[in-house]
């Protein structure tokens, strides 16, 4: 029964502890024991003490219920500050570092009575160099990264939802390579507090899970506030006002291929396409759209972003730990040390120009849906994949959900990603619902 556990989605099992069918420590000791089974071959955890952990679901069982994540273990990725369990941001330089405070969106967690599981593996940084965690779809290929840990355990049915971080495409690659909804909000929408800076222009932080209903769940109770698109919902409001996805009226999607989609090998082109046609053929409107002309620059003004701010956060690292830094970031920081302030500020301009251009998109549309990785997961840990599809969008700062249920040649999962307006994320986290139950 405990393993059977383990696979139950968040907001199913916090209904069953609420009912008292089962206890948060019993949840617990079933993730624990998948966990036991599945890390020697899948390597998705930092940090993981099972006795802290089962602590904590024993005092939600001895307490009253806070909230609808009471007594749900999550993993929490290892960019973000935990008073009570090491903090390594994936680097050596800050192994064993025990912060001071809980990150906000932990503490949030926390006063919610969930079970803070541990601390889910990262890159480097939270950049590209990677970590040892394996996908656990084949354990010889990547799960993505830099959310490699929170991806996977998610995927791996050891935890029902951990939190992650974008600053390229660190949720939604490693979603898509999982085959998991992964959730990056609208910029600045959810609190970076206490989350290790690395882009003040770019960083998102946002969340994994197997179902929509899980993400929106998760977003209530970080936030406060919670991302249901009301023109698209029609069920009866649940305990704690959560509505379930029911009758969906017709979405207004426009398939977008970007200016990138020649990286694209044909065979993954065709099973888009192929997507997009069979949510056309199942209700939805879909249409394909060009974008505005200048938004060809907007990858490469994301790398130059990425670089200058990136080399103005790790400043400290590299000048005093320069043997502790991999080549790979160290290449990085230099280059960001090497760019002008004119190009900068000429990037960040036409990030600013495209987003008002943005809101055009959806004049006639709901959603965009768009490539969200160049194919399956690569085989190797050496690299954990390339996030050209996610670079634009994230610039943007625009929702993001991947999107499952859409396989490449060899049967892994290809993903592909919902894009909504700016401040649009329950109409986004409503159309991912709906297309995947479709695809």
């Amino acid at each position: 029964m405990l393993t059977e556990l383990s696979g139950h989605s968040a907001t199913g099992a916090a209904r069953k502890i609420r009912s008292g069918e089962i206890s948060s420590e019993e949840l617990v000791r079933a993730c624990l024991d998948r966990i036991e089974q599945r890390e020697p071959t899948v390597h998705a955890w930092a940090f993981l003490d099972p006795e802290l952990a089962l602590v904590q679901a024993r005092r939600c069982d001895a307490s009253e219920t806070r909230s609808p994540l009471h007594g749900v273990p999550v993993g929490i990725k290892d960019q973000f500050d935990t008073a009570d369990m090491p903090t390594g941001y994936g680097s050596p330089i800050y192994e064993g570092h025990r912060p001071v405070a809980d990150a906000g969106s932990v503490a949030r967690l926390r006063e919610a009575g969930a079970v803070i599981l541990g601390k889910t593996k990262l890159t480097e940084f939270a950049l590209y160099h990677p970590t040892s965690t394996t996908n656990p779809l084949d354990p010889a290929r990547t799960p993505g990264g830099s959310s490699s840990g929170s991806a996977a355990a998610v995927a791996d049915y050891m935890v029902p939802v951990a939190t992650g971080t974008q600053t390229v495409g660190s949720i939604i690659r490693p979603a898509s390579y999982c085959g998991i909804f992964g959730y990056k909000p609208t910029f600045g929408s959810i609190s970076r507090s206490g989350v290790l800076p690395l882009c003040a222009s770019l960083d998102h932080v946002g969340f994994f899970a197997r179902t929509v209903e899980d993400l929106e769940l998760f977003t209530k109770v970080v936030t406060g506030t919670h991302p249901h698109h009301p023109s698209i919902r029609t069920a009866q409001p649940t305990d704690f006002g959560l509505r379930h996805p029911d009758e969906f009226e017709r979405p207004r999607i426009a398939f977008v291929r970007t200016p990138q989609w020649p990286e694209l090998d044909v065979s993954i082109r065709t099973r888009l396409e192929k997507a997009a046609a069979q949510l056309g053929e199942d209700g939805a409107v879909v249409d394909e759209i060009s974008l505005p002309g200048q938004f060809a620059g907007l990858v490469e003004a994301q790398n130059t972003i990425l670089e200058v701010e990136l080399s103005c956060a790790l400043s400290y690292e590299f000048e005093n730990y320069p043997d502790r830094i991999s080549d790979l970031l160290r290449g990085v920081i230099e280059q960001g040390n090497s760019v002008g302030m004119e190009r900068y500020l000429e990037a960040r301009k036409l990030a600013a120009e495209c987003r008002w251009e943005s809101v055009g998109l959806f004049h006639d549309h709901d959603v965009l849906l768009a490539p969200s990785v160049r194919g399956e997961a690569l085989v190797g840990l050496e690299s954990t994949g390339d996030p050209l599809f996610c670079r634009m969008w994230t610039l943007l700062g625009l929702p993001c959900v991947s999107l499952p249920g859409i396989h490449g040649p060899d049967g892994l999962p290809l993903g592909a990603q919902i894009i909504g307006p700016m401040y649009g994320d329950g109409l986004a986290l409503s159309v991912a619902a709906w297309a995947s139950q479709r695809l």
